[in-house]
């Protein structure tokens, strides 16, 4: 993932980010959050923001299985 992605401890203490969402992904998280807040958590206001949230979280998921499928083909290798 881009550092661009990732916000800054600041930002996220600032914007009472919790700590389990303090990931790669988090700099998407705030506006998401603010757009929320401004809407009373109405689902089919932040759209646009939440889509682009998720796809990132897709995007973290998929590159964290690729790195562990080459870890255990690594330890594989290893073994025989």
């Amino acid at each position: 993932m881009a550092a661009s992605t990732t916000a800054s401890q600041a930002e996220l203490k600032a914007n009472r980010v919790p700590v389990g969402w303090r990931d790669q992904c988090s700099s998407l998280l705030i506006p998401l959050n603010v757009c929320r807040r401004k809407n009373n958590y109405m689902p089919w206001e932040c759209e646009g923001e939440r889509h682009t949230y998720e796809e990132c979280q897709y995007k973290d998921y998929m590159r964290r299985m690729k790195a562990l499928s080459k870890q255990k083909l690594a330890e594989a290798s290893e073994d025989e």
